[in-house]
């Protein structure tokens, strides 16, 4: 077998509708582009090579400027435009076991211009002849020099980004939209490059000057003020945590269990909010520090999660609350490898309507037997044995969704998390926290400036709450329910939110 006849083994399978490679196919309804020829002239450079470009995309090979010139001015006066495979392959990889895949053919097809006096861009001379496959003109939106990802396109993919779309979604959208993947000339890869330099923070109008002015005075009016910016390789702002000396100082003292939730302001406002958050000794909810984020990837949460241990000393939580997401999950598995993950409850079970809705006893005693099985499962055999009775019973077998979450019942299940220390926070609690914390701040046309402009003022809400909590304990008490001494011991030492906590819980047990 000769080397020609074994450039392209896959050509000789085809489908009957595909254009044979190597050859020129035109639709009847589209200008042939004319051949380069010697004394061309074109307005321009860029002209010169737009025309360049339309005549390769037509006979199936990609285009690379290979050469330029320029006078003393610094004006361009020569130029050749070639074929993308012109040139020598010169290996860099020295391990010859796995040799790296070229393009280069040293490919002789080419095109020479000058700049002629009158300003015109002259062709010189040209060589039409390859010395490799050309490729169907379909192809053709595989070469580079051919792609192109249009501004329709772009901001299509910029929205449903924003929108949480996963990429592989938001491209095959363009595809339906386009009329098949043959009608676009970018790929997945292509998409997910754009946005990848797309994702720096979005900050909207005076945004970034406001996030300045707020880092500033707090630095000026508190000593333990720290604040990170994560750029882009373009100095662009892609991600930033702050933390303040109050936020630094309580997590001395309730750090134990952290609550992290990104859901809140980023679903109800487009606020790409990320706070750490615990509880107080009044079971208040405190702010540990805060992000604003450009993205929910592993890689995002990985920076985050090291800036604020870095801000807190170096000490990581006991326990943390997340949503069930993947990348966040991967991201506390490295850099928290010794603190207990749980999965919020709240965000698993509101899940239920949506994924199990359409099964036919969904309402008759399915949804009530899984929160059976859930909460009345005092050890994780128990919990099990349920499961399994539950998964039986309905004909649940089949369904992904509850085994990935049996799967991974040690992050959520109650029974399997008994030995945990929550601080008063239950699993079932999201971070009700946010709520509370800034439910008369943001709103549902609330700017990003206008948010940190308004955060102080929902941190200094926060404070005077917590001090009228320290006042209320200090002068009023809770009547003991009993006689009992413990009890008493209980009146002196725990704080009036606390107790009245207890002995709302003793007296529903005693009520069973």
């Amino acid at each position: 077998m000769t080397a020609e006849s074994c450039l392209d083994a896959n050509d000789m399978v085809f489908d009957i509708n595909e254009d044979l490679e190597g050859t020129t196919v035109v639709e009847d309804d589209e200008v042939r582009v004319e051949a380069p020829r010697s004394g061309m002239e074109f307005d321009s450079m860029k002209d010169l090579i737009a025309y360049y470009k339309l005549y390769a995309k037509q006979e199936g090979f990609g285009v690379r400027t290979q050469r330029t010139r320029k006078d003393d001015e610094g004006r361009p006066v020569y130029v050749t435009v070639g074929c993308a495979r012109g040139g020598k392959y010169n290996p860099t990889n020295n391990n010859i076991s796995k040799p790296r895949p070229t393009t280069r053919t040293d490919c002789k097809a080419r095109v020479n211009a000058t700049l002629s006096k009158n300003d015109k861009w002259v062709v010189t001379t040209v060589e039409n002849l390859h010395n490799h496959i050309t490729v169907s003109p379909k192809k053709t939106r595989f070469l580079r020099s051919h792609k192109h990802l249009d501004e329709y396109s772009q901001r299509i993919i910029d929205l449903n980004d924003r929108a949480g779309i996963r990429m592989n979604k938001n491209f095959y959208s363009l595809v339906v939209d386009a009329g098949g993947f043959e009608n676009l000339q970018f790929q997945e890869k292509d998409c997910r490059n754009f946005i990848d330099k797309a994702r720096h923070l979005r900050l909207g109008k005076g945004g970034g000057e406001a996030l300045n002015q707020y880092f500033q005075r707090m630095r000026d009016r508190n000593d333990g003020f720290v604040s990170n910016m994560d750029l882009d390789d373009e100095g662009r702002l892609r991600n930033v945590f702050w933390a303040d000396a109050r936020s630094r100082a309580a997590y001395e003292y309730f750090g134990d269990v952290v609550t992290f939730d990104t859901t809140y302001l980023t679903n109800r406002y487009g606020m790409p909010f990320a706070p750490f958050v615990g509880v107080n000794h009044h079971g208040q909810s405190i702010l540990f520090g805060a992000g604003l984020l450009s993205n929910e990837d592993t890689e995002t949460f990985v920076w985050l999660f090291r800036m604020w241990l870095d801000c807190m000393n170096g000490r990581a939580p006991k326990a943390m609350i997340t949503d069930q997401d993947r990348a966040m999950k991967s991201a506390i598995a490295i850099v928290f490898p010794e603190t207990h993950h749980i999965y919020c409850l709240w965000h698993i079970m509101r899940k239920l309507p949506e994924k199990l809705g359409s099964h036919a006893q969904f309402n008759a005693g399915l949804k009530t037997d899984l929160q059976t099985a859930l909460y009345d499962s005092h050890t994780s055999g128990e919990f099990d044995e349920s499961w399994g009775q539950v998964i039986a019973k309905y004909d649940l077998h089949g369904n992904k969704w509850l085994q990935s979450l049996y799967e991974e019942r040690s992050f959520w299940v109650p029974a399997y998390l008994k030995s945990v220390f929550w601080a008063g926070m239950s699993t079932t609690q999201r971070s009700e926290s946010m709520n509370a914390f800034f439910d008369g701040y943001v709103h549902s046309s609330t700017t990003l400036k206008e948010f940190v402009d308004q955060f102080d003022n929902a941190l200094r809400k926060k404070v005077e709450l917590e001090t009228m909590a320290d006042f209320n304990s200090n002068n009023q008490t809770i009547p003991c329910l009993s006689h009992f001494n413990i009890e008493k011991q209980f009146q002196r030492c725990i704080c009036v939110g606390s107790l009245e906590k207890g002995l709302k819980e003793d007296i529903h047990i005693s009520q069973k």
